[in-house]
Formats: structure tokens, C-alpha cells, sequence
């Protein structure tokens, strides 16, 4: 390989990171560390029908946790409310109106958790 040229892929490996030459799986450099959340420290949880063709969900926001610890955290949610759901840009996406569950589940693991809107 020449200077300027670095791995893109291995047979051993498939997709490699042009910055960490790491497998993509195992990529360093892209994981996010920043934490999210709000400032104040109080979990907010909302219903939002907007832009989903009717369909309510139930939007967590205000969780302080990395992307990766906050995935895992929705994953959680997600098994105990029995139904889909999605992390967007720290905040935590689950289909249907989950509101009063989540408030109970999340003030029993130590947050404080407000009803925001309507």
C-alpha cells in the first residue's frame, strides 16, 4: 500500500473504518459519547401524533445517558410497554400512548418523570 492509501475492505473483516481500522461493527472513532438530556434533570414524557399519519406515540425525553446506554435503556422500555419503538437524537420514540405506565416504571427507577402537554 502506498502513503496516501489506507484499508476499505478485508476479506477477513468486510467493511473496515478508514479512521480507527477497525471493522465498521467495531468502530471506535464513530460511537457517541455525548450525554443527552435535559438540563434541569426532569424526565418529560409527551404524546405527539405529528407526522405520523395519526399514529400516537409516547416521546421520553430528558434521560441523561450516552447513545449507546440510552438504546439499551429503550430496549428495556420497549419489552415492558410491549410494543416498537425507536431512539431520535436522545430522545426515546415508543409506539402508542404508554404515558402513565412509563411515569410509574421510570419514578420506580429513581427519575423525575413530568406528563408534559395534553
Amino acid at each position: 500500500m502506498g502513503r496516501n492509501s489506507s484499508l476499505v475492505y478485508s476479506t477477513d473483516t468486510g467493511r473496515v473504518c478508514p479512521d480507527c481500522q477497525h471493522p465498521v461493527a467495531q468502530c471506535q472513532c464513530k460511537k457517541s459519547t455525548k450525554v443527552h438530556g435535559s438540563s434541569d434533570g426532569v424526565v418529560r414524557l409527551r404524546r405527539e401524533t405529528k407526522g405520523r399519519k395519526g399514529k400516537g406515540v409516547t416521546l421520553i425525553d430528558g434521560i441523561a445517558m450516552n447513545d449507546s446506554a440510552l438504546t439499551t435503556f429503550a430496549k428495556t422500555l420497549k419489552n415492558k410497554c410491549g410494543s416498537g419503538g425507536t431512539v431520535k437524537d436522545g430522545v426515546i420514540e415508543i409506539q402508542g400512548d404508554h404515558r402513565k405506565f412509563l411515569q410509574e416504571f421510570l419514578q420506580d427507577a429513581g427519575y423525575k418523570v413530568k406528563i408534559a402537554g395534553g
